[in-house]
């Protein structure tokens, strides 16, 4: 009989510790939880936004990479298949995603679609045969339509390239995301408001490195930075006329307008052709600097530029 008690007390060990592993059995369930949100975005800057909010809480995809003229891109099918697997497509707002947005829908009908230029006023983007100070009059023509421009309502795309329209951006990438993943509401508004509050010492340190600049005027060839222009008291002058290289009647008229306003620099795109800017520069005697709207590093970007600006103007 002394030998059957402990035997006995050996099974009743094992099973409980049975018991005690059927319980820890929903483990798989905790880490599945924890899967990042796959997030499609159109633009580079706006992957910087969705990191900065997200944090390791999200999987981000980039369609259009610097370099790649916005205007012209279509989705490849590797694209589309990433698509597929989204779970939050973030828009822009450009008219040119209206067109693909029934394909990715139609590969995945159960992905959300947020446009982030929701909420933002938006100004008229001006081209060359309509240059003028944003910060001027931009009320008196809001809503015009002009030919050539890149969205149907003729209204600026570009609002990525402003501090403080990026906040309002913040916010609707914050509701997005907390839509798909309410249970990590926390991490992503203390996230937020972090990144709030970079973005205002952001803005005043473009404020003060831009303060004593007295000859405000620069030129580009696509007309990319209204609203950065608009925030910031300058004058942006296009090159683009009715959104494509312009005539030998228009060219002269754009060097006359250089002249006029003192221009000491202007600003080519990797996304499109630098020769036109390279004959204005050439006859004005100015510098031809290269700058990118769509860097993923944005907030250095914006810094740069902004040092370029301070320095050339």
């Amino acid at each position: 009989m002394r030998q059957i008690f402990p035997l006995y007390l050996g099974i009743l060990l094992i099973s409980t510790g049975s018991l005690v592993s059927c319980r820890q059995a929903p483990t798989p369930t905790i880490q599945a939880s924890a899967k990042p949100v796959t997030v499609t975005v159109t633009l580079p800057p706006q992957a910087y936004f969705v990191q900065r909010i997200g944090g390791d809480r999200v999987q981000v995809n980039t369609l259009i990479e610097a370099g790649i003229d916005p205007h012209t891109y279509e989705p490849k099918p590797e694209q589309l298949r990433q698509m597929a697997n989204s779970q939050l497509y973030l828009a822009i707002g450009g008219g040119m995603e209206q067109g693909w947005l029934s394909r990715f829908t139609g590969t995945n009908p159960q992905l959300q679609v947020t446009d982030t230029s929701q909420g933002i006023t938006k100004i008229p983007q001006v081209f060359a045969e309509h240059n003028h100070n944003h910060s001027d009059d931009h009320g008196d023509k809001h809503g015009e339509k002009s030919p050539g421009q890149e969205n149907e309502s003729g209204l600026d795309p570009h609002i990525w390239l402003s501090p403080r329209l990026v906040k309002q951006q913040a916010q609707t990438i914050y509701q997005a995301l907390i839509k798909q993943d309410p249970q990590n509401q926390a991490t992503y508004q203390a996230n937020l408001q972090q990144f709030l509050t970079e973005l205002d010492q952001l803005d005043q340190q473009i404020r003060q490195q831009l303060k004593p600049v007295k000859n405000r005027a620069f030129m580009m060839f696509h007309p990319e930075w209204g609203y950065f222009a608009k925030d910031y008291g300058l004058k942006m002058l296009a090159i683009q006329a009715e959104g494509q290289e312009p005539s030998a009647k228009q060219l002269a008229d754009i060097i006359k307008q250089a002249k006029q306003n003192q221009v000491k620099v202007i600003f080519t795109q990797p996304e499109f052709n630098p020769q036109t800017a390279e004959v204005i520069a050439k006859q004005l005697g100015i510098k031809v600097i290269p700058i990118s709207a769509l860097s993923g590093d944005w907030k250095n970007n914006l810094q740069q530029v902004t040092q370029i600006l301070a320095e050339n103007l």
